[in-house]
């Protein structure tokens, strides 16, 4: 029995995405062209439900290439109205287009010279009157047997700004490493599970100067290397000790005249190291543990080997491995 109740839903809530097929027409076209040209963002509106399928519809243009933000009617009436401008364009979702707070900011968005587009089922409904294109998103019924929760309006709003958001990619041209782009985490457990030396700076790639360097020498060397921090070795390359910016402004804080002095001065003595065969998790836990965004790979000898920094664990420009 209960079994069948939850089929029964899915299948109600299956047909009314079906049913959006039929729909779709002129206005859906209309539209994208209209977001692919504006200028500004498109605004998501929605009250309960409908304002929780607004805040994923904006979630989804934002990461496909569309700038979009939700913006609660009835916190709009009340002084966000101000987030709107005339090049932005607004997309208000609700299934009986009779929603007061939504109808209520309509009419001063529309003297803002904002473009409303609204997903209803109330096509001659207020909400529809005050928009410039209404796209049918009404369904023959609820899964809900009292017809009160909404369920299937709600799964084919959902689905009508997927539709919305994916025809707006692929007009876009939006690409793979578009997407990579907006989701920098993306990968991320992926990454964690990398060894160390799959994602250490080496060779040239690590910042080191010698002890007996001057300060300045050091500063170029943070510069060039961009890790923001140097190591300081002895002639062998044997690990004595690391500068971060940290470090810096330490010396600079107490007042020391920093360009007189060595690095073995202001560099701390002890830095944080580990192992090469270590995960980048471990990695991430150790400097979390110390408070600390660099680790040193020596060898047993501590001869240094590699650098890592926390934006290399954690993804710098897109998560490159050594050698590809």
């Amino acid at each position: 029995m209960l079994i069948e109740q939850a089929k029964e839903v899915l299948q109600i809530e299956a047909q009314s995405i079906l049913g959006l097929m039929d729909q779709i027409g002129p206005a859906f076209a209309d539209a994208v062209s209209l977001i692919l040209k504006a200028r500004g963002r498109v605004i998501l509106t929605g009250m309960g439900k409908s304002g929780l399928v607004a805040r994923k519809i904006s979630a989804t243009l934002n990461s496909t290439g569309t700038k979009s933000f939700f913006l609660h009617p009835a916190e709009a009436i009340h002084g966000d109205l101000g987030m709107a401008t005339p090049d932005d364009i607004l997309l208000a979702i609700s299934n009986s287009g009779h929603t007061a707070e939504i109808n209520k900011i309509l009419p001063i968005l529309r003297q803002m010279k904002v473009k409303i587009i609204s997903f209803t089922g109330g096509l001659d409904s207020p909400m529809a009157q005050h928009s410039d294109l209404v796209i049918d998103v009404g369904v023959e019924r609820e899964a809900c047997p009292l017809g009160l929760a909404p369920t299937a309006s709600t799964t084919a709003a959902l689905a009508m700004g997927d539709a919305l958001a994916v025809v707006l990619l692929k007009s876009r041209h939006f690409s793979k490493k578009d997407f990579r782009r907006f989701h920098p985490g993306g990968s991320l457990g992926e990454r964690l599970s990398f060894k160390v030396r799959d994602v250490m700076a080496t060779d040239d790639h690590i910042p080191m100067v010698c002890l007996g360097s001057n300060i300045r020498e050091a500063l170029t060397e943070i510069n060039e290397k961009k890790m923001g921090a140097t190591l300081v070795v002895d002639v062998d390359r044997k690990l004595a000790g690391i500068i971060s910016d940290g470090d810096l402004r330490r010396a600079l804080s107490r007042g020391d005249d920093i360009y007189r002095m060595k690095v073995e001065d202001i560099m701390s003595a002890t830095p944080k190291t580990i192992d090469e065969d270590a995960t980048s998790a471990e990695a991430i836990a150790l400097m979390e543990l110390s408070a600390i965004t660099h680790l040193i790979i020596a060898d047993t000898h501590q001869k240094v080997k590699g650098m890592v920094h926390l934006h290399d664990l954690l993804g710098r420009e897109g998560f490159k491995i050594n050698g590809i």
